[in-house]
């Protein structure tokens, strides 16, 4: 599937805003584009139109952009990128941490924003059909990564996992037993423009072995290479 015929949902309560970026993305191809004034008409807008991506603005009338994140996160694991004012690094790692797909700050440069949006559906898309020329699930002790469906199963209990997290599992899988470097990871999870999320992978990280460990403070699958980066242990560690 073409990634421009994705649909695309953006929250911002400046109109101008809105229809100056909608008209970037009809420009690179998009056509599917649905917008939002407030927390609430995104809710509504997604429960109507069941976008495929969302870009959101962290400042809105009726609440914040974050809060927003973790009420459509609780419906669906969909790519969703900050679009903010707020340019102070813990609202960007803070926003990154949630477990957002990318947080751009205004003003930004139109053909930057429609790059990032490519390169998000296209990780966030294709990821799927990557997985079905390779084993779709990874057993790690009593748990149960399934790829094809981005969850952990441990017993009953399924945790989803978010675009970003499988990114980086599936890279240390590639490389199960050896060292995956800190820049490694992060190009895999952020693409080209991957510099400066060192700090943010390590709460992905960490949100990773909550969902895999038994006990996520002394981990057994997900290891720390000190200085380098990470390392997914073998079957018998």
């Amino acid at each position: 599937m073409d990634i421009h015929q994705y649909k695309i949902m953006l929250v911002d309560d400046n109109c101008d805003l809105v229809e100056m970026i909608a008209g970037i993305l009809k420009q690179s191809g998009y056509k599917n584009i649905v917008t939002a004034g407030s927390a609430a008409e995104a809710l509504e807008v997604f429960r109507r139109e069941n976008p495929d991506m969302a870009v959101l603005d962290v400042m809105l009338p009726d609440g914040d952009g974050f809060r927003l994140f973790q009420r459509l996160r609780e419906k669906s694991q969909i790519p969703i990128l900050f679009l903010s004012a707020k340019d102070e690094d813990r609202d960007r790692l803070f926003g990154l941490g949630l477990g957002a797909d990318d947080y751009i700050t205004k003003p930004f440069l139109p053909p930057e924003l429609v790059l990032r949006i490519n390169a998000i559906l296209k990780r966030s898309y294709q990821f799927g059909k990557e997985q079905e020329k390779e084993e779709t699930a990874l057993r790690l002790g009593d748990c149960q990564v399934m790829f094809e469906y981005g969850v952990v199963r441990r017993g009953e209990t399924e945790l989803p996992l978010t675009a970003k997290e499988l990114a980086i599992l599936k890279k240390l899988y590639e490389n199960r037993g050896k060292i995956v470097t800190f820049d490694a990871l992060c190009s895999a999870a952020w693409g080209d423009s991957y510099y400066g999320y060192e700090n943010t992978l390590m709460v992905h990280i960490r949100h990773l072995r909550e969902k895999i460990e038994q006990d996520p403070s002394h981990p057994r699958w997900l290891l720390t290479a000190r200085g380098l980066g990470y390392r997914l242990a073998q079957e018998k560690p």
